[in-house]
């Protein structure tokens, strides 16, 4: 089957820090979420590397000493450890980290790098008609990826606050040298073009148990250590992103998997895929085909939430299986 093609037409990491993140598998947002929670839209391509190459953000060992370091420091592994950190862990409402988002911690070209996204923020944005900052883009984040609203804090981290301004610093950091106010090579993730034959969810399920299921596990549910450290995160369930993210969407999905997975093998700074584009947008289409989290834009019932905040490529109010999606999981 195809995702919502009649209803909505769509309008292996080389890093040092390998080590560091082998386990986290990558789930993030290539989309603006505004101030208020309410609609995503898809960035501006970025541009080509040239001879230049990407930004090459500071080593993690030539954090400094002293309150700035000591704030990097907690923002990255807040960032790589979310629900284990001890500022951000109660904001996390499903078992994700922000890492799960982001190769290398954050760092890797082509994998929704925080340098690339910290210096375009300040940003206007007609969506919400004001100047959104980077503070706000993060609570969205926690909303949606982190499922926020079921937290123990029961929604994402009040504006301004500590854990915030500590991944704010680490951004800030990584992005040093960097040029402001522009769209870097590298940016969000390289875009995959929907194949001729759309997503199917059926290729989908087999291109799933042949690459993913190994790490994610048959059910989608990822994979934890004894603490509950996580390893590899889950795909679907009460464990997962929630319908209002980035992700739910398969053309976000598609892109992510086809230069980001699976882990180790294909390489997002080098853009080379073990996928086909047809096998990323088919396991994108299967993953996202099963329920996870309901969307915090709630709107009382599935088709009115469908027609306001779903006009994307996504399989939220479709029935496959025999089920309708968007009841969500809990």
């Amino acid at each position: 089957m195809t995702a919502k093609d009649s209803k909505h037409p769509l309008r292996g990491i080389r890093s040092p820090l390998l080590p560091a993140v082998l386990a986290l598998f990558v789930l993030s947002v290539n989309a603006q979420v505004d101030e208020t929670l309410t609609e995503q839209v898809e960035l501006e391509p970025a541009p080509e590397a040239g001879a230049e190459g990407y930004h090459q953000p500071p080593s993690l060992d030539d954090i400094p000493e002293g309150p700035f370091g000591d704030s990097v420091r907690s923002g990255w592994e807040a960032f790589v450890n979310t629900r284990q950190h001890p500022k951000a862990k109660r904001f996390v409402g499903n078992k994700q980290n922000c890492g799960n988002c982001h190769l290398a911690g954050g760092l890797a070209a082509n994998s929704a790098p925080m340098w690339g996204a910290w210096g375009i923020y300040p940003k206007y944005r007609g969506k919400n008609d004001h100047v959104n900052t980077m503070d706000e883009r993060i609570r969205g984040c926690f909303t949606y990826s982190m499922n926020a609203n079921s937290s123990e804090a029961g929604g994402p981290p009040e504006p301004d606050s500590q854990v915030l301004k500590d991944l704010q610093t680490f951004f800030f950091w990584s992005a040093q040298g960097a040029p402001i106010g522009k769209n870097l090579p590298g940016r969000g993730y390289a875009a995959v073009p929907e194949p001729q034959n759309g997503s199917s969810v059926s290729r989908g399920e087999e291109v799933y148990q042949n690459q993913c299921s190994i790490c994610h596990g048959s059910d989608g549910s990822g994979k934890f250590a004894d603490d509950g450290r996580q390893i590899f995160p889950p795909l679907w369930g009460a464990g997962a992103y929630n319908w209002g993210a980035g992700m739910h969407r398969i053309n976000t999905a598609a892109a992510f998997i086809k230069y980001n997975m699976p882990l180790g093998k294909a390489s997002p700074v080098e853009k080379e895929a073990v996928l086909t584009d047809q096998q990323a947008w088919d396991v994108a289409a299967y993953i996202n085909s099963h329920e996870r989290p309901q969307d915090p834009r709630w709107e009382g019932n599935k088709a009115s939430t469908d027609e306001k905040w779903h006009t994307h490529q996504c399989l939220y109010n479709e029935t496959v299986r025999g089920h309708t999606l968007g009841d969500g999981a809990g």
